[in-house]
């Protein structure tokens, strides 16, 4: 049997203590195509179960829009994943 798995890069940016967890401010990740938000943060999470900790919480943007968990990845996106809001 054939698998035909199609991927997609996505470029990844940590903000704040997600750095920290990630040990990375930037970095290119594959992903299925069609992926939305959801799913790609269950992958992360997968690499780094720390950072699910943040899950209720997690501020995203793609292409610098903020987005909710069913908005849909494309090739070469920018996903930006941010705590929540420091006030002060």
């Amino acid at each position: 049997m054939h698998w035909d798995f199609k991927a997609m890069n996505v470029r990844l940016l940590f903000f704040s203590v997600l750095r920290d967890i990630t040990g990375s401010e930037e970095m290119t990740w594959t992903c299925a195509a069609n992926s939305n938000v959801s799913q790609l943060l269950e992958q992360i999470y997968q690499r780094w179960p720390r950072l699910s900790e943040w899950d209720g919480s997690l501020l995203i943007a793609v292409d610098q829009i903020y987005v909710k968990r069913d908005a849909p990845l494309h090739e070469e996106c920018e996903v930006a994943i941010m705590p929540p809001v420091q006030g002060g």
